[in-house]
């Protein structure tokens, strides 16, 4: 597994955000950023820190159906089913799940 660094700038002024790059399955991907995709709404790919494998983490609904965030009761609602405020490790789909809410 080759893991590269590349500096991102999330402005114009500043450039101190690194985000990573690795292969996965020889491709290169960026690790850490949420995408559309996979056969999930969702995916992104995470290194997993304990075998250092970068693995691809597919997340949210597969039917289409949107996840109406802005309503207030729907996301406590959510929160609190999923347990967002102990989310888990980054390798998980809950943690990406709960982060995007």
């Amino acid at each position: 597994m080759k893991t590269f660094k590349e500096h991102v700038a999330c402005c114009d002024e500043c450039y101190d955000h690194i985000i990573e790059a690795a292969e996965y399955q020889g491709r290169k991907v960026k690790l850490g950023k949420v995408q559309r995709g996979g056969k999930k709404k969702f995916q992104v790919y995470v290194k997993n820190p304990k075998t250092g494998n970068v693995k691809k983490v597919s997340f949210g609904d597969t039917t289409g159906l949107s996840i109406k965030t802005k309503d207030p009761a729907r996301r406590k609602s959510f929160r609190a089913r999923h347990n967002c405020d102990n989310p888990g490790p980054r390798h998980k789909a809950r943690y990406w799940s709960c982060r995007k809410w």
